[in-house]
């Protein structure tokens, strides 16, 4: 990199990418300057780079940043990166980071880690900070308390707003946010919620009880996705959480709200294409974590597809009889399959979104019932008018009905699992597309062959 040229943001990515990534590394001699250079480009560059990278050169990335930069962009990454990252780093990197964190971050990374890691770097916070993590820690996974940020400046109801105001300049710097601000009562009852604008344009004197408007909050054990789902098209900044006595123990920000979904989202997406979700950007991700996040999936279905094996050696003689008949099975099986997983996606997606819930389930079936029929009937005419010009009435008939009865059978197994799976408790995208797809192609083929054996007198 030639001294004294003045590169843009793009160009010196590109390049200290490809210094970081060669064999040779980073020389000592040029650490100095390539740090300089790091300072320049937006952070969101910066982050960029490290998520393309390995847990060995992103860490080498970390150590050339400024502290505060190298700060920034440790909390921007996931918290599975995070933990990867933690052997590379180095004990002093490591600790200076993790108390730089926020308490619900803290807590996400340290699900990430061994016990014995995760044990030791809570041994280098100080009390306060050990405390406070340790109240998200305490909630289970998957609740709203373990995502919440337990940081909440105290403003009672009995203040004015000269008071709160003057109470929220001493401790601003130690609350993740104050836009939006929960009222208590003296015993940490929530009483109502006031906004930092309302406190701005409203006279000094005036007490906060006229202020404040009725809270919309969530109970710290409430599940975290469905209470991200339903707070986020409200529009606002945050929400306080409570315990079952409805005392305030936090406060859930928009920013994490949207991780939660986000989260989500991305696990029903790597699920229903039958892997794991990653957790952490894929170039950064390491082979065997990606081979473990696809192969029992493949296995199962591997098993699963043992049924379709057994449907075709139970009607083998069918087949021997009618050898015309082999040619249409990929024809009826992948459309058996492809309905019940656009069935099951449009259900597992209404689940998630709370526009469907497990009561719902005679409904559901009833409906997709009638959506299978009908296109059962559209593709079973086509197939039915195909199937007799090539090979005869009898054929066409076989081939018509049997789309028909797979679209229904298909379009409603793959509406009704999602719900059940979500009934007792499992999650509906695990039930989704690989399985559907596998149970489809079996029932779809003991039908057809029973068609057949009707029709066809075999």
């Amino acid at each position: 990199m030639p001294g004294g040229v003045i590169m843009t943001d793009v160009n010196v990515l590109e390049r200290l990418e490809r210094i970081i990534r060669s064999d040779e590394g980073v020389p000592p001699e040029r650490a100095a300057e390539l740090s300089v250079l790091l300072d320049e480009p937006p952070i969101q560059d910066v982050v960029a780079l490290v998520e393309r990278s390995s847990a060995t050169r992103a860490a080498v990335v970390l150590r050339l940043l400024s502290r505060r930069r190298a700060i920034e962009v440790f909390d921007a990454l996931d918290a599975a990166h995070q933990a990867d990252l933690i052997d590379a780093l180095g004990d002093n990197s490591v600790y200076e980071f993790f108390a730089e964190l926020d308490p619900d971050d803290r807590v996400s990374l340290l699900d990430e880690l061994p016990a014995e890691i995760a044990e030791r770097l809570m041994r280098t916070l100080d009390d306060t900070e050990r405390d406070i993590t340790g109240v998200v820690l305490g909630y289970p996974k998957g609740s709203v308390g373990r995502r919440m940020s337990p940081e909440v400046p105290h403003i009672y109801e009995d203040l004015t707003v000269d008071e709160a105001l003057e109470k929220l300049r001493r401790v601003a710097n130690e609350a993740e946010t104050i836009y939006t601000l929960p009222i208590i009562s003296r015993d940490r009852l929530l009483v109502g919620v006031v906004s930092l604008r309302d406190l701005f344009t409203a006279e000094g004197s005036t007490g906060l009880v006229e202020l404040m408007s009725k809270p919309v909050f969530a109970n710290a054990h409430d599940d975290e996705e469905e209470t991200a789902r339903w707070f986020l098209p409200l529009d606002m900044l945050a929400m306080p959480v409570v315990d079952d006595s409805e005392r305030l123990v936090g406060m859930l920000t928009f920013d994490d709200a949207v991780d939660i979904v986000e989260e989500a989202d991305s696990e029903d997406t790597a699920r229903s294409g039958a892997h794991e979700p990653l957790q952490q950007p894929y170039l950064s991700t390491p082979l065997v974590k990606i081979v473990k996040s696809r192969i029992v999936w493949l296995l199962v279905l591997a098993v699963s597809a043992l049924l379709t094996v057994q449907v075709l050696d139970t009607f083998e003689d069918t087949l021997a009889a009618a050898v015309v008949l082999s040619l249409f099975i990929p024809l009826l099986t992948g459309t058996g399959g492809n309905t019940g997983n656009q069935a099951a996606t449009t259900v597992t997606r209404a689940l998630a979104l709370g526009d469907v819930r497990p009561r719902d389930v005679v409904s559901v079936a009833w409906r997709e019932i009638r959506v299978g029929m009908l296109l059962g009937a559209v593709l079973g005419s086509i197939g039915f008018l195909l199937a007799t010009v090539v090979y005869g009435l009898n054929i066409g008939i076989v081939i018509g009905s049997t789309l028909l009865m797979v679209c229904t059978f298909s379009a409603t197994v793959g509406g009704v699992m999602p719900i059940i799976a979500k009934k007792v408790g499992a999650d509906p995208a695990v039930f989704s597309n690989p399985f559907i797809s596998t149970l489809s192609d079996a029932t779809g083929l003991i039908i057809y062959f029973l068609i057949a054996k009707s029709v066809m007198g075999l």
